[in-house]
């Protein structure tokens, strides 16, 4: 069992993510999509807490995307990692196996629509923060079982 727990559990598909936000959309009109950086910011510390410790791993995320920096995603990342890519689903264990992987798991156009990611069109709920039309979720994962303290990291990729 890992020592570390996700708060909370991100296990959702694009088709999911899609969906929640087809019912936001319908739900609050097209006013759901627009949103500024601190409408993202108080609604993931709304949900989250601590969104100011978020701002620094999505920015190191976007970057490494661009330059498809296997290194410093494999670092972001909470292991075992469930990757979706090539139709298939995998469990990578661990930072050596996802870098050693990296063309296979995360596509081109996911590096692209990360690498633009911008900080208004997060969407976020109690599952976590998504990106790019739910290619990559980010979550608050717990340090301890009382998750006194947490960090962010990725928790899911949705190619």
């Amino acid at each position: 069992m890992s020592r570390y727990t996700i708060c909370p559990e991100a296990s959702m598909s694009r088709l999911s993510a899609a969906l929640l936000l087809l019912g936001a959309i319908l739900l609050g009109g097209s006013s759901a999509l627009a949103q500024s950086d601190s409408d993202a910011y108080n609604r993931i510390e709304e949900l989250h807490g601590d969104a100011a410790s978020f701002d620094r791993p999505l920015r190191q995320l976007v970057r490494a995307m661009r330059s498809g920096d296997a290194e410093t995603i494999a670092g972001l990342a909470e292991y075992p990692l469930t990757v979706k890519a090539n139709g298939e689903t995998y469990d990578v264990e661990n930072a050596e196996d996802f870098i050693d992987n990296f063309d296979d798991l995360v596509t081109p156009e996911t590096r692209r629509a990360v690498g633009r990611q911008q900080y208004e069109d997060l969407f976020v709920n109690s599952d976590g923060v998504m990106m790019a039309g739910g290619a990559v979720w980010m979550g608050a994962v717990c340090d301890d079982t009382a998750c006194e303290a947490s960090h962010w990291a990725i928790i899911a990729i949705n190619n």
